[in-house]
């Protein structure tokens, strides 16, 4: 048996939910902080198992944004040569904000994979907080977040925090329309 088309109510929560988008092109201007530790003020209430509150957010300032930069064009350039390097270099340093999310990794591997949800579900928060400031946002999880050289120009301990991922922000320079599929497709009815 399919589930029914369900179509919820048109309210500015539902509103937000269905138009906020991955952003890719941002207006060069940098919005301020005090939106960002809003954001940050909302996400930390996500639900946590057992109120671990596993998340840990890494303003990452024009120094450090710099030296990531540095090091993706480097790692780019490794692998797919010189020009592809330079292309990162020239896309990534047009970027205006940067914040580095993380999990407090537990040596349970249940409570660690639910401070890793917890951690996706704060994400979301501050994404949604954000978009309906008007700000865009791409969360990355590229081979640069995973590679020993990003957590050191972060000062993080690999053995106590794990990478949830690296979000842009700042102002997009255009809105997408998004679809999604049905949710009868998605959804499983069990007797």
């Amino acid at each position: 048996m399919n589930p029914p088309e369900i179509s919820p109510a048109e309210t500015p929560f539902s509103t937000l939910i269905r138009t906020r988008r991955t952003v890719n092109d941002f207006l060069s201007e940098k919005p301020p902080q005090e939106i960002l530790l809003q954001g940050i003020e909302l996400a930390r209430w996500a639900p946590n198992h057992k109120l671990t509150e596993p998340w840990r957010f890494h303003l990452i300032g024009p120094h450090t944004a710099q030296s990531i930069v540095e090091l993706n064009a480097r790692l780019t350039a490794e692998r797919s040569g010189p020009a592809a390097g330079e292309q990162k270099r020239v896309k990534w340093s047009t970027i205006p904000g940067w914040l580095v999310v993380t999990s407090q990794i537990s040596p349970d591997p249940t409570r660690d994979q639910e401070n890793y949800a917890a951690v996706c579900c704060a994400v979301q928060n501050l994404l949604l907080f954000l978009w309906e400031q008007n700000i865009g946002t791409k969360w990355v999880t590229g081979d640069v977040t995973r590679h020993p050289e990003f957590f050191s120009l972060l000062g993080i301990d690999p053995a106590v925090e794990k990478m949830v991922g690296l979000i842009w922000y700042g102002y997009p320079v255009s809105r997408s329309e998004g679809k999604r599929r049905s949710v009868s497709e998605k959804t499983v009815f069990h007797s």
